[in-house]
């Protein structure tokens, strides 16, 4: 860990890390001189896809012409904020051209969510009388809760009798060691029933005891029910032999008979709630994970801290502007991604990021709060979903905003340590929020070319409808509109638009969704895209630089 009981739990030494709105009830903010959504007549959401262009040659991406647009009568069209005075650096235009063809992945419920310390599962404000984290957390739509991190192997302990907590479960004034017993998950429950979410717990490893464990397996089966989709075993025991949970031999061998021995504690006590693991950094733990049968299911789990270089000794991993907003970035993250799928794809497991985020250094730096987080985490999570991940989990914190966490995507409000009940939302949370607004259904290949640090998706939905999300990463206050030309695969009779904006990659508290910080407006009153062309399988719009933009097409 970068340090021991701060957020990320990802936060290894450089040589061994990886390598290369809810409305706010009554605190909606406008964006101050950008221009501010047009309210709109009622649109349909969702719709289905376009085809490489005849004649085009195989990979090539074919420009389409413009279609001719004339403004109906009736209908209101999308205002986004224009480019800055000191946007002129041109970017050049991009082409996207979707197919009906299926990619093999998707989006399901709950495919984005938050990663909490295990100790949180102690902390009141996880109840369904919190409405303003039960609004929040709907913004991400049904997301998965997972419990976990550094605290679960430290300062945390299990009872269902009273026990006392042992001595050797240590925190501090920011960190304290918490029990947890049947009637906090009685209460969290309460939570995952509001925001209709589901659960990951995780238990002790760094303290042996599969009986324990068994015991919270039990009682978490009977209090979550379904909810409950999958138990952890330890949280990034790669790491045990160096933060010394475990002695310095210790290794993949005596971690796989430790997990086999907890698993046949847990299969009578959980039946039928799969194993999640091993929860590390490091490729040969997943592969021995993959390769090692259990009683139960098994899901294939990782974590990943890109920029984690905290001292700067490897320039392309420090936490900076430039390594956050790099071309590189995108493609670095999707090699990653399929590395850590592989040894799960061979063996016909699933997925999961079970924790992640920017870095795993402590303290602020420039990849935290602000609105390049939130263009990096919102894309960030579109890709590895593409690439076949089936769950995200983002480290977060309801330690209080003041002196907490910076990369959480959530955080509370008060003085430091003094939460005052209140729910607040980091840029990130927004990037997050424009995910779960495409929506569920299965990715299509596509095509694209030009637009600098722009990223497309597409989805079709099981209604036949059809999202497009576009990334457009190109830095606000120095680079021009892109010019976006896309070619669907049918004749929509409607788009709508939602889009999330900043005025600059440094700017914090800014971000905003729609010109308000809230949540995407609701699709029946959603405006047409700009410049909309009804029955055209061609939409050609400009897009301001720093966006993340979502379109709903019907047929």
């Amino acid at each position: 860990m970068a340090t021991p009981d701060h957020l990320p739990s990802g936060g290894q030494p450089a040589d061994r890390r990886p390598r290369r709105a809810k409305a706010r009830k009554g605190k909606v903010v406008a964006l101050v001189a950008t221009g501010a959504l047009v309210a709109g007549a009622a649109i349909a959401v969702p719709f289905v896809l376009n085809a490489q262009q005849p004649g085009a040659p195989s990979g090539a991406v074919v420009p389409s012409p413009a279609p001719k647009f004339t403004k109906q009568p009736g209908l209101s069209y999308y205002k986004q904020p224009g480019p800055q005075a000191s946007a002129t650096r041109p970017v050049a235009p991009l082409t996207v051209n979707i197919s009906d063809a299926e990619l093999g992945t998707s989006i399901d419920e709950g495919a984005v969510g938050l990663s909490l310390e295990a100790t949180d599962l102690a902390d009141p404000g996880l109840s369904s009388a919190n409405a303003d984290l039960v609004a929040t957390l709907k913004g991400l739509g049904k997301p998965l809760l997972r419990f976990g991190g550094n605290a679960v192997d430290r300062r945390f302990f299990w009872t269902s009798s009273g026990e006392a907590m042992p001595a050797d479960r240590q925190g501090d004034k920011a960190h304290p060691a918490r029990t947890v017993t049947p009637q906090d998950l009685e209460r969290v429950k309460t939570l995952v029933d509001a925001i209709d979410g589901t659960v990951n717990l995780t238990v002790d490893l760094g303290h042996y005891d599969p009986a324990r464990a068994a015991d919270m397996s039990r009682h978490a089966a009977r209090i979550f029910g379904k909810r409950l989709v999958g138990l952890t075993i330890g949280n990034e025991p790669n790491g045990y032999p160096n933060n010394g949970l475990r002695p310095g031999t210790w290794g993949i061998p005596d971690y796989l008979n430790e997990l086999k021995a907890y698993a046949e504690a847990i299969n009578p006590a959980a039946p039928g709630v799969p194993i999640i693991g091993p929860g590390t950094y490091s490729e040969a733990w997943w592969k021995a994970f993959a390769a090692n049968p259990l009683p139960q299911q098994r899901i294939v789990s990782f974590h990943y801290y890109p920029l984690s270089s905290c001292s700067g000794s490897e320039p392309g991993d420090e936490p900076t502007m430039a390594n956050l907003m790099s071309d590189y970035m995108h493609p670095r993250v999707r090699d990653y991604d399929r590395r850590a799928m592989q040894p799960a794809t061979a063996a016909g497991l699933p997925t999961w990021l079970t924790e992640t985020g920017p870095s795993a250094c402590p303290g602020t730096n420039p990849t935290t709060k602000n609105h390049a987080s939130a263009l990096w985490y919102s894309e960030f999570a579109m890709n590895g979903l593409q690439q076949g991940i089936k769950r995200l989990g983002f480290h977060s914190s309801l330690i209080t905003c003041v002196g907490g966490p910076p990369l959480s995507p959530i955080c509370s409000g008060g003085t430091y340590l003094q939460p005052d009940g209140a729910i607040e939302e980091n840029p990130s949370y927004f990037g997050l929020a424009m995910v779960s607004d495409v929506g569920t259904g299965r990715f299509l290949k596509l095509e694209q070319s030009g637009g600098g640090l722009s990223y497309a998706y597409a989805v079709k939905g099981g209604d036949g409808s059809t999202s497009v999300y576009i990334a457009n990463k190109n830095d606000p206050q120095k680079d021009g509109q892109v010019t976006v030309t896309l070619s669907l695969p049918g004749k929509p009779k409607a788009g709508t638009m939602t889009q999330m904006a900043g005025p600059g990659y440094t700017a914090a508290g800014a971000t905003v969704i729609d010109g308000r910080k809230a949540l995407p407006v609701a699709g029946s009153k959603r405006p047409m895209v700009m410049d909309f062309v009804q029955g055209s399988s061609v939409q050609k719009f400009p897009l301001t630089s720093g966006t993340i933009t979502v379109l709903h097409f019907t047929y």
